[in-house]
């Protein structure tokens, strides 16, 4: 009965160290940017759970997988992913994943705090751009935003996709509080 005990234990332990793909373990881990956090819950995604997506930004679009998104340009930040243009001194380094058809589908954007301490503030500006947005071509249903360290992680779109969003970022990194899950006004 101990060797069965033992052997599942082993066996559940294995499954754990490889649930985010790659290799990577779940839990405490930070990632070193945000490119390297919304490439991690990607892989996570089994190919049925996979839909057509592009990352970046327009100078630099990666097809069906995260990309960087140059932080420079404000107008662009709020354009693309709903961050107050004042609000952008606040990032350091971001990237993106959107649904190819319609960015209100699926839009995520992970962002890196400029100084520690921001990750709140970061949050709760973006809550403000995307609730406060006005929709064109179809409505977002969800938001969700995360805080993890100095990492700030917005989604929304439509509640499904959110939602295995949500599931796979916080089975990827256990330590991604959800700063805001709120309907779309």
């Amino acid at each position: 009965m101990k060797k069965i005990t033992s052997l599942l234990l082993a066996a559940l332990l294995v499954l754990s160290l490889t649930a985010c793909g790659g290799g990577k373990t779940t839990g405490a881990e930070q990632p070193a940017d945000p490119l390297e956090l919304l490439e991690t819950v990607w892989k996570a995604y089994g190919k049925s759970e996979k839909f057509s997506a592009v990352g970046g930004d327009y100078e630099n679009p990666v097809e069906d997988a995260p990309g960087k998104v140059n932080t420079a340009d404000a107008e662009n930040l709020n354009y693309m992913l709903s961050l107050p243009v004042d609000s952008a001194a606040l990032v350091t380094a971001a990237a993106s994943l959107t649904h190819m058809m319609n960015a209100n589908t699926f839009t995520c954007g992970a962002f890196q705090a400029a100084q520690e301490g921001d990750a709140g503030k970061l949050a709760a500006a973006l809550r403000e751009g995307i609730q406060t947005r006005e929709w064109m071509c179809g409505f977002p249903d969800k938001l969700v935003i995360f805080t993890m360290g100095n990492f700030v992680v917005s989604v929304y779109g439509d509640a499904d996709l959110v939602n295995t969003f949500r599931d796979k970022l916080q089975s990827c990194y256990s330590g991604a509080a959800i700063a805001y899950e709120e309907n779309i006004l």
